[in-house]
């Protein structure tokens, strides 16, 4: 109950205004002086929703420093061109459009991590397929660079949801203006839990099983979903979930007359359920935003037996941030400049319960605290920089680390 409250209170957002597409790419505010409410979304809906041209360019990228320090040792810091991302879309038709998102991680490693189309079947349901985000929290969507506060994401949007999470499948979105509603219903291929003699599920999460849309199998699909409400003007409320099972490479060829190895096939994989809440809000510089994501996995006594891994059978992580446009308390007047000073506290363990004989480690249950400021200095440009404390349960001080870093959207 403590951390359900947690996430209702910390509602969130990353302040700031204007924007020349009607787009504020500090806030993800869709600026629409005609809508009753406002909606916040990411470039690819920007993009796919301009009628401006029929093949469109975008781009999000950072560039960040990294320098651990205090205690005895002493660590070289690390500069790196974190990501650079660039998104294309293209409208065949009034109802018929196509976005991908090719990414560029440190300088030498190529994804793709969105492509697919979106067809407009009424005013209030899209039919999209292809390669897709899996909605779940708020980073996993809304990853872009400048929309967030720190120079490195919020912890649970990598050990917890492992953003960026995308895998190939189908279903539908749309939304209800008037209403302040939106949702999205896929069905997609699973994570993929045990790849030829390898597990994928540990006691430190499930990131290992993205499959990314490469050569992905399919055991079953699963089922992802997210409704949000926006009713309330400068309010975001989302709740999102994923239901299925991890994919395996054991169902491939599978002999279903030999009960042997169906009973293999069927210990290779876990039932997995994912919940996740979040908030969103801003007003006057002032904002908040908090998300609360938790799960668990099933059959892991008999997975960990299998495949000798340590996944645990539930996890969970939060987070609440609050933040300030310092420019507003010294009362300076501009459009296209903020600093915003903020704190985030964020707790996750992705072994918050076991099965079996598996061990319940400290290592895995954590806490970070984070403060820094942002400094917009033109609309889509902003320097950061944040001091980072981590703590494990089993360990005796903080971790300790200064970042900076450089983040634009266009």
């Amino acid at each position: 109950m403590k951390k359900f409250f947690l996430v209702v209170c910390a509602l969130m957002v990353f302040a700031i205004i204007a924007d020349a597409q009607n787009v504020d790419k500090e806030t993800n505010v869709r600026i629409d002086s005609s809508a009753k409410y406002l909606d916040r979304i990411n470039i690819a809906n920007s993009l796919l929703d301009r009628d401006d041209a029929r093949l469109k360019i975008g781009g999000y990228g950072e560039v960040n420093y990294n320098q651990p320090y205090g205690g005895d040792i002493r660590s070289n810091g690390e500069l790196d061109v974190q990501r650079f991302i660039t998104f294309l879309a293209y409208r065949f038709s009034d109802r018929v459009d196509f976005v991908a998102e090719i990414e560029f991680e440190h300088v030498k490693e190529v994804y793709l991590e969105q492509a697919f189309i979106r067809y407009r079947l009424t005013d209030f349901m899209n039919l999209n397929a292809g390669l897709m985000l899996i909605p779940m929290g708020i980073i996993n969507e809304y990853h872009e660079s400048t929309t967030f506060n720190g120079v490195e994401r919020p912890r649970i949007a990598n050990k917890i949801v492992p953003t960026t999470w995308r895998e190939i499948g189908a279903g539908i979105s749309g939304k209800f203006q008037d209403a302040g509603f939106k949702y999205q219903l896929y069905l997609v291929n699973g994570l993929k839990g045990y790849d030829n003699g390898s597990a994928k599920i540990n006691g430190g999460g499930v990131r290992s099983g993205r499959q990314k849309g490469a050569e992905s199998i399919m055991s079953s699909p699963n089922l992802s979903f997210k409704f949000d409400y926006y009713a309330i003007r400068n309010l975001n409320i989302g709740f999102a979930g994923y239901l299925g099972k991890t994919q395996s490479t054991m169902f491939d060829g599978l002999d279903t007359t030999d009960d042997f190895l169906v009973a293999q096939a069927d210990s290779s994989r876990v039932g997995m359920k994912m919940f996740g809440l979040d908030a969103r809000y801003n007003q006057s510089g002032f904002s908040f935003r908090g998300s609360y994501i938790f799960g668990s996995l099933s059959n892991t006594k008999e997975y960990n037996a299998f495949t000798g891994s340590n996944a645990g059978s539930k996890f969970y992580g939060y987070y609440a941030e609050v933040a300030y446009d310092l420019f507003r308390l010294f009362e300076v007047k501009t459009e296209d400049q903020a600093l915003v000073a903020f704190v985030r506290y964020e707790k996750y363990n992705t072994q918050s319960d076991v099965e079996g004989g598996t061990s319940q480690l400290d290592k895995y249950n954590l806490h970070d605290i984070v403060t820094g400021l942002g400094y917009k200095i033109a609309d889509g440009v902003v320097l950061k920089a944040d001091l980072q404390f981590r703590k494990a349960k089993d360990a005796d001080k903080y971790s300790k680390q200064f970042n900076a870093g450089l983040a634009v959207w266009f």
